[in-house]
């Protein structure tokens, strides 16, 4: 039986440059839901990144509740909503139109039996009011509403993270979204943009020795904070291991290279550290941000000596770590300088003084060690 209607709202559409539109209305908020989801963010069997909203506030949500419940209640912001391309626009005949905009109605595809993943629109900004208005204890409540339309999931993240640019947006979050994101974004995201590609991939391949170990929005169990892995692949990529593969100017590189090296290099810390490895940061230093990114600088290090021109096995970066394991107090002791200091296992933090002090310190047993390398044959 057939059970899809048409919503007919009225609207206005106004043109914002040569390539944007956008169209505003207003809808009773408890009538929202019906027509547009919020699309939570997570990862589906595959692990491939659904939805782009932050999870629920629920004191938040209470709260904005309450007040919607009060005498003179008002939220004069308007909520952001992205339609899928089922919704449509048909201009009013005769209405007048100045070049920006023009009056018309929003054609809203709606059905009672639909799914959340069915509906036309997520909302993009408005959570959490348009969770408090549908669980308010008031008939109704209108509120204005700013849409788009656009088949592209990853044009939505992106307008999300625009929109929420200004606003205490969780970081976590953020980075979990850019990898997917589209057009043009501020500057300091796109830096992290294709870092936080390599973090996702790392998180996410089976072959990864860092899979599920990432702290992040779809992986909360993960241990090692993201911002960790995000510095070490930052230092890497600017002037490190990973500069070599990278495309500066197209700001992305050969994430099949830097990945191989990657996954090679942690590989090998694994199986040189099993134990601290396995640990969560506050039993474990290399676990913790400050081992990460020193250890991402002995990555850089342990290439620019020994790959001569070739990419390192896991074996080879097994050998070179071994170097480092007689100095290194990841879980119990003391670690001992080389200016005679000494500071306990756990006393080193993750600020740019202690990371500084580790690296030095790693780096400076390394090279001791180190010799440079011969030319390989190629049967190798």
């Amino acid at each position: 039986m057939e059970t899809e209607q048409t919503l007919r709202i009225p609207a206005i559409e106004v043109k914002q440059g040569p390539n944007r539109t956008l169209y505003t209305f207003a809808i009773d908020g408890k009538q929202l839901p019906k027509v547009a989801t919020i699309a939570r963010i997570r990862r589906d069997e595959d692990a491939q990144l659904q939805g782009y909203q932050r999870t629920a506030v629920t004191s938040h949500i209470n709260a904005i509740k309450r007040y919607i419940e009060s005498a003179d209640a008002m939220l004069p912001n308007a909520l952001v909503v992205a339609f899928d391309k089922r919704v449509t626009f048909e201009p009013a005949k005769g209405a007048p139109a100045d070049g920006h905009s023009r009056a018309g109605t929003l054609m809203i595809p709606v059905d009672e039996e639909w799914s959340e993943s069915d509906k036309p629109g997520w909302i993009v900004d408005g959570q959490q009011r348009s969770s408090a208005i549908r669980q308010a204890r008031v008939e109704s409540f209108p509120v204005c509403v700013t849409a788009f339309i656009t088949d592209d999931a990853a044009e939505q993240r992106s307008q999300f993270i625009l929109v929420n640019n200004t606003k205490p947006l969780p970081k976590g979050l953020i980075h979990e979204l850019l990898p997917t994101a589209s057009g043009q974004l501020p500057l300091p995201l796109q830096l992290r943009q294709f870092p936080a590609l390599l973090l996702e991939r790392l998180n996410y391949d089976e072959d990864s020795p860092l899979r599920h170990r990432i702290h992040t929005t779809t992986m909360p169990d993960g241990f090692v904070k993201d911002n960790s892995i995000l510095r070490m692949l930052e230092h890497s990529l600017d002037n490190g291991a990973l500069h070599e593969y990278r495309n500066a100017g197209a700001g992305d590189g050969d994430v099949a290279s830097m990945l191989r090296v990657l996954k090679n290099y942690w590989t090998g810390v694994s199986k040189v550290f099993s134990l601290p490895w396995d640990l969560k940061p506050t039993k474990s230093r290399l676990t913790h941000g400050v081992g990460i990114i020193s250890l991402g600088f002995v990555m850089d290090e342990i290439i620019k000596i020994k790959s001569n021109g070739q990419e390192l096995t896991v074996e080879d970066f097994v050998v070179e770590l071994k170097a480092l394991a007689p100095i290194c107090r990841w879980t119990q002791g003391n670690w001992e300088f080389k200016d005679g200091s000494t500071r306990k296992w756990n006393e080193l933090q993750n600020t740019s003084k202690d990371i500084q002090l580790l690296t030095n310190h790693l780096l400076d047993c390394y090279r001791r060690h180190a010799k440079p390398a011969r030319k390989r044959s190629s049967a190798r």
